[in-house]
């Protein structure tokens, strides 16, 4: 059974725990000790704007088709939110370190690997990725295991459209993608957090869904670097650990993947990862959430029910018939 342990800590401040032991080893090893941990936690509890210098966004505009308000007109996270309170543990583990750390991140060229069970594979370009593809925007909402979500507006096209183009073959039950793995430009590789690289994995027919998006750009701009630029995953109905970010490799494949968060702690990160008010994380409840949205970032305000599928179950419900989805959280 699984039991809420309710937390008197703000959610902000809550890091996965496998996380936090190997992160208290190396600011030991460091000589930074239990000061440096309580620092952190403290800077995170600020507004996100203001917790570092901010990264330079990018400017320039996107060309979109179509706008769908998959978020029922609900009202928008700020983009200053946005694009500095995230989890990209790659440029670090406070939720300011990805727009502070990021800059450097360099996203223009870029090219995909499309590999395994499909007719055409091969490394392509972005350019190629892009090509042919018309750009909608859909303002989607988007829950973190952590218990805090966003609306936002994305722009990208359905990830079904590009998979199609390689043909997967009638044996590809999965999807696998890996981030790439950039130490110079990328500081939080520089500890063993995770296994690096970061890796995810969807079963085809949800990778196939209308709803999961291939995302370019966010606000009608190019995606910023902290946001997982200039290509990354977005699955509404799930946590946010499974839009993995910068992918650099697509693969068809037979059997489920090994896909990071699960590896890391199975008990506390499934993967399905399904938005489930029911199924409570190990150490605290995931049956209300923090809306960061309108009102720009409150830590502890905008209190709201968190919804089944994150409120797409009509749409996604069907994929999951028969299943328990206690055991396949």
């Amino acid at each position: 059974m699984r039991r809420d342990q309710p937390t008197h800590l703000p959610q902000s401040c809550i890091t996965p725990e496998p996380v936090y032991r190997r992160r208290r080893e190396l600011l030991q090893l460091l000589g930074l000790g239990a000061a440096a941990l309580a620092a952190g936690c403290g800077s995170e509890a600020a507004a996100p704007q203001a917790a570092a210098p901010e990264a330079k966004l990018p400017d320039k505009s996107l060309a979109v088709a179509s706008h769908v308000d998959d978020a029922n007109g609900e009202a928008q996270t700020t983009y200053a939110d946005a694009t500095h309170y995230n989890n990209f543990y790659e440029f670090g583990t406070n939720k300011s370190d990805p727009a502070a750390h990021s800059a450097r991140f360099v996203a223009h060229p870029w090219s995909v690997e499309i590999a395994g069970l499909a007719e055409k594979t091969g490394r392509f370009t972005l350019e190629d990725i892009l090509k042919g593809q018309a750009l909608e925007e859909r303002v989607y909402r988007m829950r973190c295991v952590e218990a805090w979500s966003m609306v936002i507006p994305w722009a990208g096209f359905p990830l079904a459209d590009l998979l199609k183009r390689f043909k997967p073959l009638a044996s590809a039950k999965y999807v696998a993608f890996t981030t790439v793995e950039r130490p110079a430009q990328m500081p939080g590789l520089a500890y063993p957090i995770l296994d690096w690289p970061y890796r995810e994995g969807l079963r085809i027919d949800e990778a196939m869904h209308s709803l999961t998006l291939l995302a370019v750009g966010m606000y009608g701009r190019e995606l910023p670097n902290q946001n997982g630029a200039p290509l990354r995953l977005v699955v509404p109905w799930k946590y946010g650990f499974k839009g993995i970010k910068s992918i650099v490799k697509i693969e068809f494949v037979e059997r489920q993947p090994r896909t990071t968060w699960n590896l890391m702690a199975a008990d506390e990160y499934g993967f399905y990862a399904n938005v489930n008010p029911a199924v409570d994380h190990p150490r605290w409840s995931q049956k209300t959430e923090r809306r960061i949205a309108g009102t720009g970032f409150n830590l502890f305000g905008n209190r709201i029910e968190t919804l089944p599928f994150n409120g797409y179950a009509e749409q996604v419900a069907h994929l999951y018939a028969g299943m328990d989805l206690r055991k396949n959280f």
